[in-house]
């Protein structure tokens, strides 16, 4: 329970951090290096495609 309350909370703030900077790269970049640091390498990939995905949302 403790292990999945910790992932859920580490999503939250990728997903929030994803959301940091003014472009697509920046956006990117904020959310790679956040899924990295929960995640790994693959984290980092997720953390990437989050950060593109809001970009995408957020410039509509």
């Amino acid at each position: 329970m403790r292990k999945t309350l910790s992932l859920i909370a580490a999503a939250g703030l990728l997903v929030t951090l994803a959301a940091c900077g003014h472009n697509v790269e920046q956006r990117a970049a904020t959310g790679a290096v956040a899924g990295a640091v929960v995640g790994g390498p693959v984290g980092a990939a997720a953390g990437a495609a989050v950060g593109t995905a809001v970009s995408k949302t957020a410039d509509k």
